[in-house]
């Protein structure tokens, strides 16, 4: 999961998070690339096609369950090309914040690393606008690797046409969770629960038999944007949440205000001390059987993975939110070409490998995520991972997040939060309307 550690940063008025986009924006746009013209794709593979020089990672994957996952990438590329030395080049902390940071101080310089981790789609504006990555197609991308893709993926892998990642895994963020005892003891049936709306009428009634209806930490804005979107995708469908990404917010201002409206009633089933907790801390509702619901990406299946007293099925659980059922909700990750790179070679076979099945088999158990392409082998992932693989196979649609920055532009999204953020301190619909107008002007 890629937001670790966002609960930890103080972004609660929207003037800090547009000092910090903007920051961003300043840092890359028009200043990128310097004077040299970079050469092609084609160029740089024809020079000496059999040397490699070594392949630099850059990545934020240093703690638990990341560091493992991308320990057992590179020990499968190594055994793939046991001639091609891998560089590791971690930047912690920060949400990857810290390797933004790091990136584009280096991309100015023309000495970028021979691969980084990033968010796809939308978030990699800031590089293709400046022309500064490689489109791969072909040399990458064949029509094997595009088949065993669904189009989801592959849409965030040429957010402007040309396929400029390879994207490596994914998490479904349109989960919801719950526990087992405390809905049975509710007398709710979970599998009934049709909308987001309708989600709030058993709210009520979980909170009448006496728990929280829904653990939630409003602490950091994320997470209730996070959850805002699903309301919008389960009451009003991935047409609205499509147009809404686009821009298309005052087409759209009544199904926005109404779904800003039910998350402002959501509220009232909130454990009371959300303002305070990060998600993993509001998750523990889940745990200890004090709540009834936990939305939140599947990265919280490994808070109840790891405690020794709770079984999947038989005391958490999950559905798709209320409304997504044929839904997968993308939040991933991935890897890129940039321009001027030190060792073009070795790049495209790390990128080949990370588009792999081999590859993603081995990297996405241990990460908690599932692999993009559909034809990896479930052996090896949890029931509950399989169950979200199955789900993604059978899936019609596969929406971008908004708020881990697949959807939109990244000042684009960092407005979107800074309106969340005022959110979370107000519940007023009224200004998060507008500010979500204001956010894509």
């Amino acid at each position: 999961m890629d937001r670790n550690n966002s609960d930890n940063r103080s972004t609660s008025r929207r003037t800090v998070l547009q000092g910090a986009g903007t920051a961003a924006v300043v840092g890359l746009a028009g200043c990128l690339g310097g004077d040299d013209e970079a050469e092609s794709l084609e160029e740089l593979l024809e020079e000496d096609p059999d040397e490699y020089e070594p392949v630099e990672i850059g990545h934020w994957w240093t703690a638990g369950g990341e560091e493992e996952a991308f320990q057992a990438l590179v020990e499968g590329f190594e055994e793939e090309y046991p001639e091609i030395e891998v560089e590791s080049s971690p930047s912690p902390g920060g949400a990857g914040s810290a390797l933004e940071a790091d990136i584009r101080n280096r991309v100015v310089d023309q000495n970028p690393p021979s691969t980084f981790q990033v968010w796809p789609g939308q978030a990699l504006t800031d590089y293709t606008e400046e022309d500064l990555l490689y489109d791969i197609e072909g040399h990458v991308w064949d029509d094997d690797m595009r088949e065993a893709y669904l189009d989801g993926p592959v849409d965030v892998s040429r957010p402007h046409g040309d396929f400029v990642a390879v994207p490596i895994n994914i998490h479904r963020l349109n989960n919801l969770f719950y526990n087992v005892d405390v809905v049975e003891e509710a007398d709710v049936d979970v599998e009934s629960i049709d909308s987001p709306s309708a989600l709030l009428d058993v709210m009520e009634t979980v909170d009448e038999a006496g728990y929280v209806g829904m653990a939630q930490q409003t602490q950091s804005a994320w997470s209730t944007l996070q959850l805002w979107a699903q309301v919008l995708l389960g009451e009003y469908g991935a047409d609205v949440y499509e147009s809404f990404i686009e821009g298309n917010v005052e087409d759209n201002e009544s199904e926005i205000r109404d779904s800003l409206q039910i998350v402002v009633d959501y509220t009232d089933y909130f454990n009371e001390d959300a303002s305070s907790l990060s998600w993993d801390e509001a998750s523990g509702y889940i745990n200890r059987g004090e709540a009834a619901f936990f939305h939140q990406g599947d990265w919280a299946a490994g808070e109840y993975e790891a405690d020794d007293e709770l079984e999947y099925g038989e005391d958490w659980d999950h559905v798709a939110f209320p409304g997504t059922e044929e839904m997968y909700a993308l939040n991933m990750d991935s890897f890129v070409f940039p321009k001027h790179n030190p060792s073009p070679n070795a790049t495209v076979r790390f990128l080949r490998y990370a588009g792999s099945a081999d590859a993603q088999e081995r990297f996405n158990p241990a990460k908690g995520s599932i692999p993009p392409r559909t034809d990896v082998p479930d052996d090896a992932f949890t029931p509950f991972l399989q169950d979200q693989m199955a789900d993604f196979e059978g899936s019609s649609e596969q929406p971008p997040s908004v708020a881990h920055g697949l959807a939109v532009a990244p000042s684009i999204q960092t407005d979107i939060e800074g309106a969340f953020a005022n959110f979370i301190d107000n519940w007023d619909v009224d200004a998060a309307y507008q500010e979500l107008v204001d956010s894509f002007d």
